[in-house]
């Protein structure tokens, strides 16, 4: 299985980066993981709607031309759908049954995602109601997607 993690930004903080280089490694034995990052835009203070607006269409536009064809797009959204850690294995086994050998995870910015971008995924998938700062959320995708596969292997890891 290939997973592909397309974000908005970089990790500043080196707390983040060990954390996903940690699971990028343990990753390597159940799948591809690439992480493809995406510039982000400044967002102004008291930024108006309009501004909001075209701040995320150019972020859209560097995501959806990351995105593969053949890819099976996943975007995280507090909208999304909920998954139990289990939920999300049985979820990723029944993709790969069905013949999908690539998930892209899309983690938006601190805006979130565009309308463009949330009408190319196949799937929308929620970790909770809370917001996240997306840095973080980077590093509890990876750790959920470790975790599933470790379910899927039916090794311990998950309790």
């Amino acid at each position: 299985m290939r997973i592909t993690i397309v974000c908005v930004g970089k990790l500043k903080e080196k707390f983040y980066r060990d954390a996903v280089e940690e699971y990028a490694k343990r990753l390597g034995k159940y799948c591809k993981l690439e992480i493809l990052e995406v510039a982000d835009e400044k967002t102004p203070e008291g930024a108006s709607p309009v501004e909001e607006e075209k701040i995320l269409q150019k972020e859209a536009a560097r995501i959806l031309e990351r995105l593969r064809e053949d890819a099976f797009v996943c975007t995280l959204e507090i909208a999304g759908k909920k998954l139990s850690s289990e939920g999300l294995a049985d979820w990723m086994k029944s993709l790969a049954v069905g013949g999908t050998s690539h998930i892209s995870f899309v983690i938006g910015g601190s805006l979130g995602l565009h309308s463009s971008v949330r009408s190319r995924a196949d799937f929308s998938l929620s970790f909770s109601d809370m917001t996240f700062p997306h840095q973080l959320m980077r590093v509890i995708l990876c750790e959920q997607v470790y975790r599933a596969f470790r379910i899927i292997n039916g090794e311990p890891y998950h309790k």
